[in-house]
């Protein structure tokens, strides 16, 4: 364990390697085969619509189940659940690589999905656990910028993987990372015995939840395409109302032997938390999707060429998220996240402002800006919430704020689909939802504010300031 200075061991200094690596094959994977749809569509034989669900099934399982795999590494322990998980995963995507036709890589993808919603909870709660209480900012910081770096890098391993020796590699790839990541993990993090006394699993509240979110991302998925007022659309959106609402009739009746229990989702910093990050995450979704648009219909850019384009933003994402754990523990939760969504707020709404004339080079700095941003926003937002719940909770407290990034990522980006969509030419249809994304982003900013992170810390503020000063 830590000194009583803070300062980790060897052994902790691998364990969060451990868990940075296992970080980077989950977020690695949301992106990696973004580049790769095509050359999978031409392999089976497919239209876009049948090979997109190589990653949307993926996504959808991997939200569906989030909660779930949190409330399970919690109960029977997060060691063991990660290596589960990790063992699905790595498994499915050697199937997957080997899949002779698009069923069999759907099936895999989907079931990979179960890996990684096992898989990520269970590398949050030991990821706060190997650090003492004052380095929490750092498990923040560690996760976050590991999953950034991952999804930077995505697009730039699977683009050249897929022209090289074939998209089927990167499927291969995750073998050799997971099980080294399982490898380090199981000698270096100590076995977790959690209190199971009384304990027992929540399947009706799993299956009504599982039904809900399941429902509600179908639709969001096909409303843009399909038209937001399809019987199968409000069919489904109706499903969705039903599912929550059976959730939430069920959770009140099982009390602490819940899925999310009262003292989890009743801690007033948590669920500010989760408000907060549901308001924000249409930015970081939209930019992802609605930029690259720009760069190849208006700027003429390849796919792999886009997705290199969006590295002033991913990059500075990773790279902050390294720094925003340091920044946390120095002068606490309020200064960081409020911070974070500052930038969150000006970067996308400087991105707003593009037209049909602009070049790159004008898309750079709100790209940098917004990668700031998500960078010291998300990392903070999830030690804030975390740390404000009972340890013994910290992998179901990650899931649902992962969760909720998730809901308010895809509900944003179903608004800004439609608003893109019915816009004139796609440039004012971009300005006129990151517009949107800016006002939703300012609502986010004043839920941080007034209930994230108590009260600025002064001294250690002005402590701050005095040393800089000391040393110009």
């Amino acid at each position: 364990m830590a000194d009583s200075d803070g300062n980790l061991t060897r052994q902790e200094y691998l364990g969060l390697f451990a868990m940075g690596v296992a970080v980077l094959v989950v977020a690695n994977d949301f992106t990696a085969l973004s580049v790769a749809i095509p050359a999978i569509e031409q392999a089976f034989k497919v239209d876009l619509t049948t090979a997109q669900w190589v990653i949307n099934g993926y996504a959808m399982v991997f939200g569906v189940l989030i909660v779930t795999g949190g409330r399970l590494a919690d109960m029977f322990g997060r060691r063991t659940v990660f290596m589960a998980g990790a063992a699905i995963f790595a498994l499915f995507s050697v199937i997957g690589g080997f899949a002779p036709n698009i069923w069999v890589l759907l099936a895999a993808r989907f079931l990979m999905g179960v890996g990684g919603a096992m898989m990520w909870p269970a590398i949050l709660g030991m990821t706060y656990a190997l650090l003492p209480e004052k380095r929490a900012g750092l498990a923040g910081g560690i996760i976050l910028g590991a999953a950034g770096f991952g999804n930077a890098v995505g697009p730039l391993i699977g683009g050249g993987l897929t022209d090289s020796v074939g998209w089927r590699w990167i499927f291969f790839l995750n073998l050799p990372v997971a099980a080294f990541a399982m490898l380090v993990t199981f000698r270096v993090v100590g076995r977790d015995t959690p209190d199971r006394a009384g304990q027992k699993i929540d399947y009706p509240g799993i299956a009504a939840l599982s039904l809900g979110i399941l429902a509600l991302l179908l639709a969001l998925d096909e409303g843009s395409d399909r038209g937001w007022t399809d019987p199968l659309i409000l069919g489904l959106f109706a499903l969705g109302a039903v599912g929550m609402f059976a959730f939430a009739l069920v959770e009140r009746r099982v009390g602490e032997m819940a899925l999310v229990p009262a003292s989890v989702i009743g801690n007033r910093q948590f669920a500010a938390a989760c408000v907060a990050t549901l308001m924000m995450s249409a930015i970081f979704f939209a930019a992802l999707i609605f930029l690259p648009q720009f760069m190849t219909k208006q700027l003429g850019f390849s796919a792999v060429g886009a997705g290199a384009g969006l590295l002033p933003m991913m990059a500075t994402f990773a790279l902050t998220s390294f720094i925003a754990g340091p920044l946390y523990s120095r002068l606490g939760p309020k200064l960081i996240v409020s911070a974070g969504a500052i930038c969150l707020v000006v970067g996308i709404f400087t991105l707003s402002l593009l037209t049909a004339e602009s070049s790159y080079d004008s898309l750079v700095p709100g790209m940098v800006v917004l990668g700031v941003g998500v960078g010291l926003f998300y990392s903070s937002v999830t030690t804030a919430g975390i740390t404000a719940i009972d340890k013994s909770k910290s992998s179901l407290a990650g899931a649902i704020l992962y969760m909720a990034q998730i809901a308010g990522g895809s509900v944003g980006l179903g608004l800004n689909t439609a608003l893109v969509v019915t816009a004139a030419s796609l440039p004012e249809g971009i300005g006129i939802a990151f517009k949107v994304n800016a006002g939703l982003a300012a609502c986010g900013l004043v839920v941080v504010v007034l209930f994230i992170g108590g009260k600025v810390d002064r001294d250690r503020l002005a402590a701050l300031i005095h040393h800089h000063r000391a040393h110009a």
